[in-house]
């Protein structure tokens, strides 16, 4: 008797440690499972954006008639659809469409290179260069939007990495999934982030805008209160001096006597408001952009900023925010920017933001000996539909500025904005246009 309660005390030891290994081989298994999915979507994700790389490159190479230029983006469309080829691989499934966009990849990547030695050796592209780059670009459109439609079913479960690798043989994708086409907004910013074209070059050593003598925290303190209207506020807190950003400023948050809070920042130097924004939500939407893009304009000129021209847009939860730019005689200057951000059911402004303009706004020497805007429309392609045209003032990475004349268009569905040097007629820059639901961006 004791022997078999002996070996019954063994064998539950052994039934437990059986059961204790396999938790443990179990945990580390869906550990395991759990890192490699991740590392699948990651990979998954980076495909994504090459695609979407691609296709932009592939656009502006259809509007560039610059030899020197072209090669450029098509570098930029080489090393792209290398890099995504590179992800691609390390993905677990050898389905069809995946087939499909390897080929692909694979064919723009050789295509590019090809005809980006063909423009360093100064030779323009052909008509057939184009219609076979206008041939790439459709399917990049068509690839991109069922790439993005994979994401959303691998984000909601309908589609896992692991159904695939167990349906890989001989099977399709769309065995395992539905691809539900589902309407989605591949751009989303939020509150004042958003800047416009040539958002990362606004930044300026000098500061030309932010004029006038260094002030005190206390006549900080009045210069905000003056900003928003003494009899609006019930209370003002000190908020502390920030040194090591951009434009020092002194911080201030204000209670309203509605109770809103009002963040509100000034420039140490000058005594300029940097940024200021309500916390307050929008229920319902009483206006429209154009109305609320107007009275943002207004408010600036009552602020004193005139001349202010409004370019890019982004509407969300209840608000829009509006890019505005300086202009002199009829020059957008896109370095004097400003953001402002108003209320959809009254049209507040509760949100602004001036770095751009205090950065670099000052009264510029506008050239005069410029080329005839004919001349400088001969650097586009003649298969682009031209919608407006302009000069501007934009900037470079380089912090310097160029003098241009600024086309809008169109090609293949895609709008862009052009820009070519005035006086030189060589093609500066060439942004792609995103119109999205909640608003117009650049890329």
């Amino acid at each position: 008797m004791k022997k078999d309660k002996i070996w019954m005390i063994i064998a539950g030891i052994l039934l437990i440690v059986i059961i204790i290994l396999g938790y443990i081989l179990y945990s580390q298994r869906s550990v395991y499972a759990a890192t490699k999915e991740n590392d699948y979507n990651k990979a998954f994700y980076e495909v994504i954006d090459g695609v979407q790389n691609v296709k932009t490159y592939l656009a502006k190479s259809m509007i560039s008639k610059s030899a020197e230029h072209g090669a450029e983006i098509l570098t930029h469309v080489w090393r792209e659809s290398n890099l995504a080829q590179s992800y691609l691989g390390m993905l677990p499934i050898e389905s069809q469409e995946l087939e499909k966009t390897e080929k692909f990849l694979n064919q723009v990547s050789e295509y590019s290179y090809s005809l980006s030695r063909k423009n360093i050796e100064g030779e323009e592209l052909t008509d057939e260069d184009i219609n076979k780059i206008k041939e790439l670009y459709n399917y990049s459109n068509d690839l991109s939007n069922t790439l993005n439609e994979m994401i959303t079913e691998l984000n909601d479960g309908t589609l896992k990495w692991n159904d695939l690798i167990n349906n890989s043989e001989g099977s399709d994708i769309t065995e395992v999934s539905t691809f539900d086409v589902v309407e989605e907004n591949f751009h989303e910013f939020s509150g004042l982030i958003y800047d416009g074209a040539f958002s990362e070059h606004i930044t300026s050593m000098e500061k030309k805008g932010l004029i006038g003598d260094d002030i005190d925290e206390e006549t900080a303190k009045q210069k905000a209160e003056e900003f928003i209207g003494k009899e609006k506020i019930k209370s003002t807190q000190n908020n502390g001096f920030v040194e090591n950003g951009d434009i020092p400023v002194y911080r201030f948050e204000m209670t309203t006597n509605s109770g809103e809070i009002i963040g509100i920042s000034i420039s140490k130097k000058g005594g300029h408001v940097v940024y200021l924004n309500y916390n307050r939500e929008v229920t319902e939407e009483k206006i429209d952009e154009q109305e609320a893009v107007q009275r943002g304009k207004e408010y600036l000129s009552n602020k004193g900023f005139g001349d202010m021209k409004e370019t890019y847009y982004l509407k969300g939860n209840g608000f829009i925010t509006v890019n505005y730019a300086y202009t002199q005689n009829d020059v957008v200057i896109y370095p004097d920017l400003i953001k402002v951000k108003i209320a959809l059911d009254n049209g507040e402004i509760i949100g602004l933001e001036t770095t751009g303009y205090l950065n670099c706004h000052t009264e510029r020497q506008i050239p005069t000996d410029i080329i005839p805007i004919e001349k400088a429309r001969e650097n586009l392609s003649d298969k682009v539909e031209i919608t407006s045209e302009g000069l501007a003032i934009i900037p470079t990475e380089w912090r310097t500025e160029k003098f241009c004349y600024e086309f809008k268009g169109k090609i293949e569905d895609t709008d862009f904005l052009a820009y070519i040097n005035a006086q030189t007629g060589e093609e500066e820059d060439i942004l792609i246009i995103t119109n999205t639901p909640n608003g117009t961006l650049t890329e």
